[in-house]
């Protein structure tokens, strides 16, 4: 199999538990899974989306948190677990030395805590308000909120010093990679619209709020680390979920 469809593979076994085997990976597919990473968030939002469908008549707050909670359980708390790290380094720390120590401990703080708080409060809120249209807003929100990351990979430089981290082998990756994710997402948002599922304003304000949202993420992400990490990364991914959310539920 070529190595840029295994690393679909490779995407699954970084980005969830679920047990896709296919070891060992060469670094070319590491580096190529980024460009799969909206398609592993396509799969997951519809797993998500089965899991509100079924519980729906429960109560929507039901529903909501169960589709939260199963996405977590699916990924192994990968995303929120750098949403922690993240706060809790941005938070607590008043100098790059001292916010590379805290991105280290694995300990959650006062700050990790919050967030953690904040973020699954926030989702499973807005998927309850949205109700009949929640299913939906799960596959859009977790295949969209895995492309802003891909590109902030491309864009900026990664900072972590261990030459154990788990990411370092995938944010290799570079432009190719973030095109075929931005292709990928593109693609399959425009074909939403023109099967009326999606409203083409709806799309381009999907677009703009990530737009904004990576760019002031990357400015502070460069501030004050001088660049990315994978903790980075996953803050960045909840973020994108808790906005796509939000908007929706606005709309």
């Amino acid at each position: 199999m070529p190595e840029v469809l295994r690393a679909g593979r490779a995407a699954f076994t970084f980005l969830t538990i679920v047990p896709v085997g296919g070891f060992p990976y060469s670094d070319v597919a590491w580096r190529w899974s980024a460009a799969w990473f909206p398609f592993v968030g396509l799969v997951l939002g519809f797993a998500a989306a089965g899991a509100f469908t079924l519980l729906r008549p429960a109560g929507g707050g039901v529903a909501a948190v169960a589709a939260v909670t199963l996405t977590v359980l699916l990924t192994g708390a990968f995303h929120e677990d750098g949403l922690a790290d993240s706060a809790d380094a941005l938070g607590g720390a008043y100098d790059r030395e001292r916010l590379f120590a805290i991105l280290k401990d694995s300990r959650i703080g006062t700050y990790g805590a919050a967030a953690l708080m904040a973020s699954f409060a926030l989702r499973a809120t807005c998927l309850a308000s949205l109700d009949a249209d929640a299913p939906r807003a799960l596959v859009v929100a977790h295949m969209a909120a895995r492309v802003t990351p891909v590109c902030l990979m491309a864009l900026m430089p990664y900072v972590t010093s261990s030459d154990a981290s788990k990411s370092r082998p995938v944010v290799r990756g570079a432009w190719p990679q973030a095109v075929a994710a931005i292709v990928f997402a593109s693609a399959i948002l425009w074909a939403c619209v023109a099967r009326g599922l999606l409203a083409q304003a709806l799309v381009v304000a999907l677009a703009l709020a990530l737009g904004a949202v990576a760019v002031v993420l990357g400015a502070y992400f460069r501030r004050r680390a001088g660049g990315i990490t994978g903790d980075f990364l996953g803050a960045t991914e909840q973020i994108n979920e808790a906005t796509i959310l939000v908007t929706l539920a606005m709309w």
